[in-house]
């Protein structure tokens, strides 16, 4: 196989880290609501806890796009 080739699948799959990114913060979003519609006084205790969540999730997409980038540098 040509290495080219194998560059553009591999960014492809690097791409594809934005998928488990996306389903994590729905998941912690929906999470959020659920524990702030039962328990709305301590939606102050919740709230910093799923920001940091959120960034975490969102740090693996950015890492999965930095991959691709540089391999998509290299094509070619």
């Amino acid at each position: 196989m040509d290495l080219n080739v194998l560059l553009g699948v591999g960014a492809g799959i690097a791409v594809l880290t934005g998928i488990g990114a996306g389903i994590g913060i729905g998941i912690a979003t929906s999470g959020l609501i659920q524990a702030i519609a039962r328990q709305p006084e301590a939606s102050n205790k919740y709230t910093p806890m799923f920001f940091v969540g959120v960034a975490l999730a969102e740090s693996t997409a950015i890492y999965g796009l930095v991959v691709a980038i540089i391999l998509i540098t290299r094509l070619g």
